[in-house]
């Protein structure tokens, strides 16, 4: 067992969407601010790839660079666990678990079930969603829940697949809003993304919320302060932090990891949200 007094996270992400997320960035002040108070540190590592993450647990565990990892954005086909039991690296994962290893979970399609619920009381029946990408696996289980709460309700569901960046939410947007049938409703998988739709929105001369009702994942501040105000999934990202934490000081501590759900998402009402046209 390591004794470096340092709990690993890599973030498998382009380095410039961490500057424009806020999620993370709370997150990560979440854990730091309980491992603190046990004098342990969070030793954080960005790479672009999966490649580079299975990379930095090889090092880690050669050199004992890290008491335990914790592992983010489990993947539809997660090579990580398997390689993290190869080598002795303990960990904790974050969503889904997978045998041998404990879990904060969460619960990825209750939270799409009410959004979709709340745009269905507002009358709206041609309901786009512009996701994450498509190899994270609660992007697949929210997407799965989006489709089947749609179906279910006999509105018409549309998915397309981003990658979190301002980029994509505005062309996604753009080519969404440029077809004959039209969503009255996005709904996107973070708040960078539906910013950049927003202003798509406002530059093709579609209303909102009057033409178009617009939800982020993820509340943040730029949800707040743009105009109008945006719906949002509002998680307490922070409290998340928190519970990670806990669990790796029980698992370092060699006690039975206590079972932990992530805070769920809730719907917050605000100005970019109407009812349908017509």
């Amino acid at each position: 067992m390591s004794t470096s007094g340092a709990i690993g996270l890599v973030l498998a992400r382009p380095p410039r969407l961490l500057g424009t997320e806020p999620f993370f960035m709370e997150f990560i002040a979440g854990i730091e601010q309980h491992l603190a108070d046990w004098e342990l540190s969070l030793l954080l590592h960005v790479v672009s790839t999966q490649d580079a993450e299975l990379a930095a647990y090889r090092r880690w565990a050669e050199h004992g660079l890290v008491e335990a990892a914790v592992v983010v954005n489990r993947l539809v086909h997660d090579e990580r666990p398997a390689a993290l039991a190869a080598l002795g690296l303990p960990a904790l994962l974050v969503g889904e678990p997978a045998r041998g290893f404990p879990a904060v979970r969460t619960d990825n399609a209750g939270p799409v079930r009410a959004a979709v619920a709340e745009l269905l009381r507002l009358g709206h029946r041609r309901i786009a969603r512009i996701t994450g990408p498509g190899t994270l696996l609660h992007t697949a289980e929210r997407s799965a829940a989006f489709v089947a709460a749609c179906e279910a309700a006999g509105a018409s569901a549309q998915l397309v697949e981003g990658d979190y960046s301002e980029e994509a939410g505005a062309k996604l947007t753009t080519r969404l809003l440029s077809g004959d049938e039209r969503p009255t409703a996005i709904l996107y998988d973070n708040d960078v993304m539906a910013l950049a739709g927003l202003a798509a929105a406002r530059e093709l001369g579609v209303a909102v919320p009057a033409e178009l009702s617009v939800v982020a994942w993820d509340d943040s501040a730029l949800c707040r302060l743009s105009s109008p105000a945006l719906t949002a999934m509002s998680v307490d990202v922070h409290r998340f932090g928190v519970l990670v934490a806990e669990s790796v000081l029980e698992l370092l501590d060699g006690d039975a990891v206590a079972e932990r759900w992530s805070p769920a998402a809730q719907y917050v009402p605000r100005g970019s949200t109407g009812p349908a046209a017509g």
